[in-house]
């Protein structure tokens, strides 16, 4: 019996092993491994096939894009969710996606697709294109379709690889360096201005709108919180201008760039900037565009400027402020000319105020000439032109009755063989000395009536000042701007410039500075010692940031040590350093 028993719970205990090793196997399903392994014997690849990404990883889609293919954007003035994100450059060689299908693959800021998988995909299919099964029969014109399109799409990759070679390569990126230049020439903000270089990433997409976070903040009530961009294509080594959505549109040379659809805030396309092109912002802004390589763009020179009105006179009285300096490098439609300018007023700063504005107007447009513009390079003299801008601004100040101005202008370009040419023009006692290789010249003259030149003048005219007289009319000068009562109650006063000879430095020319400054300096220091001065600043000085600007505060310093009485303005240039 006992046998029996221990029969039936071997037996039963076998059955409950069956029974679990059946659930485990059927939980498992092996045969389906073995499928796999028979589809595997009769399947084929291509090299690549399984490696390669449907979207290419090359860093095209910026970080915080959505997938959809519409764009929405926020209204004039709110931020973007990502917009800390979206503050970065658009990588090199990155285009904008055009209306008609673009010949290159990437994406760009404010751009994104949807990608629909089906299974079994095309291996040719391109970047956003909706996959689909291939028919079974396919006719000879789409076969020639299908074949069309591998085509485009291996010369696509051939592309794509391409730019990251070039991406790769800092020889060929150094080389391809462009500096885009922005100044408004029309509107409330005028005379903003604003430089990039193309390879400065974080300072790229350049935005133009009312609002911060824009780069040129343009406070015009047409312009939009977020109007337009200026991006850098490096495969078409070409800025782009794009309209954002902008309410009162964008014009580039008088043409609509925005999206036809005005009224639906969408982004426009990008259309390519040449040098000297006008956009338009609403109706009243004008942004004036230059575009140039790296060497066409540095400026040649260290510029320093300072200035104080001085506080010490009869009983320590402030001075107001009648000095006002003015440089400006290149000119706008002039790129190879720069302009720099002390007016020191009298009888208030009016007069010295208007001058400033009024002289790089004209000089500018006269320069806009192209005929004006190569006497000057060809001949390597401006006398004509410094005269004509002078007569041209004292025609213009008429309504300064009782204010008049000094007027030192220095003009500086540069010839094809990149050397540098500077000729000065003035009236007054506001000085121009530029130092070369060793020596230094001046170049202005002294026209108080105290001066030998200035009797001199006088008296070749058929006039008489008597000895002992130092102003005429209470004014200590004989040549100015304004002042248009005094001029027409005494010949003796004249409005006629004193035109030097142009000045020629070479590249290999040394020590080369120019020192402009209003008689607050010159009447307690010369120029021998200012020379001097600046000379053992430079060499303090060399190789440290801001040195110019150093140099200017140093000299006024010395001005305010010696007790100057008067407003004191000075602009240096140092052409040693080239920025």
């Amino acid at each position: 019996m006992a046998m029996l028993e221990m029969n039936i719970i071997g037996i039963f205990m076998v059955l409950m092993l069956l029974l679990i090793s059946l659930i485990i196997l059927f939980a498992c399903k092996p045969w389906r491994y073995l499928s796999r392994f028979r589809s595997s014997r009769f399947s084929s690849f291509k090299v690549g096939d399984l490696q390669r990404p449907l979207v290419s990883d090359d860093g095209n889609l910026i970080q915080g894009q959505t997938s959809e293919v519409t764009r929405e954007y926020d209204l004039e003035g709110a931020c973007y969710q990502n917009e800390g994100l979206l503050h970065s450059s658009l990588t090199e060689g990155r285009v904008y996606k055009q209306r008609l299908p673009s010949s290159s693959p990437h994406l760009t800021q404010g751009e994104s697709f949807v990608l629909k998988i089906i299974s079994e995909p095309s291996d040719d299919a391109l970047v956003g294109q909706t996959l689909k099964h291939p028919a079974e029969k396919v006719s000879l014109e789409e076969a020639q379709t299908y074949d069309l399109q591998n085509n485009i799409s291996q010369n696509l990759q051939h592309d794509l690889e391409k730019d990251r070679l070039s991406e790769l390569s800092p020889g060929l990126v150094k080389d391809q360096r462009s500096w885009l230049s922005l100044e408004v020439i029309a509107g409330p903000s005028i005379g903003l201005q604003y430089a990039v270089q193309s390879t400065s990433t974080s300072e790229l997409p350049v935005k133009l709108g009312r609002v911060s976070p824009a780069d040129l903040i343009l406070k015009d009530a047409e312009v939009s919180g977020k109007h337009a961009q200026i991006t850098w294509n490096s495969t078409k080594l070409k800025w782009e201008l794009v309209d954002l959505g902008s309410l009162n549109g964008t014009l580039l040379n008088s043409r609509s760039v925005s999206h036809p659809d005005l009224g639906k805030r969408k982004w426009g396309y990008p259309v390519e900037l040449a040098s000297e092109d006008i956009i338009t912002l609403g109706t009243t802004t004008k942004v004036y565009v230059r575009i140039s390589s790296q060497n066409e763009f540095q400026t040649p020179f260290r510029i320093g400027v300072a200035s104080d009105p001085m506080a010490a006179r009869r009983g320590g009285r402030k001075l107001p402020m009648e000095d006002v300096c003015y440089y400006k490098w290149p000119l706008p439609g002039a790129n190879k000319f720069g302009l720099f300018c002390v007016c020191d007023g009298h009888g208030g700063a009016g007069a010295a105020q208007s001058a400033s504005k009024i002289i790089p107007e004209v000089l500018a447009n006269i320069l806009s000439d192209s005929l004006k513009k190569e006497k000057v390079l060809s001949e390597r003299d401006a006398s004509d032109v410094l005269r004509d801008v002078l007569a041209r601004t004292e025609a213009r100040l008429d309504d300064h009755l009782y204010e008049g101005c000094t007027a030192t202008v220095l003009l500086v370009w540069k010839d094809s063989e990149e050397n540098l040419f500077a000729q000065c023009a003035n009236l007054g006692d506001s000085a121009c000395v530029i130092n070369l290789d060793g020596r230094y010249i001046q170049m202005t003259e002294d026209h108080r009536v105290t001066s030998l030149t200035e009797r001199k003048r006088v008296q070749e005219a058929g006039l008489s000042l008597r000895d002992g007289e130092t102003r005429i009319f209470g004014i200590n000068l004989a040549r100015m701007l304004g002042d248009k009562f005094p001029k027409q109650q005494d010949s003796r006063f004249s409005a006629e410039p004193y035109i030097s000879k142009p000045l020629r430095i070479d590249q290999s020319s040394t020590d080369v500075f120019a020192l402009l400054a209003s008689d607050g300096l010159w009447d307690v220091v010369s120029a021998k010692k200012a020379v001097q001065l600046v000379l053992q600043m430079r060499e303090k000085e060399r190789g440290t940031e801001n040195s110019a600007e150093k140099i200017a505060n140093g000299l006024l310093n010395e001005a305010r040590a010696m007790r100057t009485k008067d407003n004191t303005s000075i602009i240096y240039l140092d052409f040693d350093t080239p920025l």
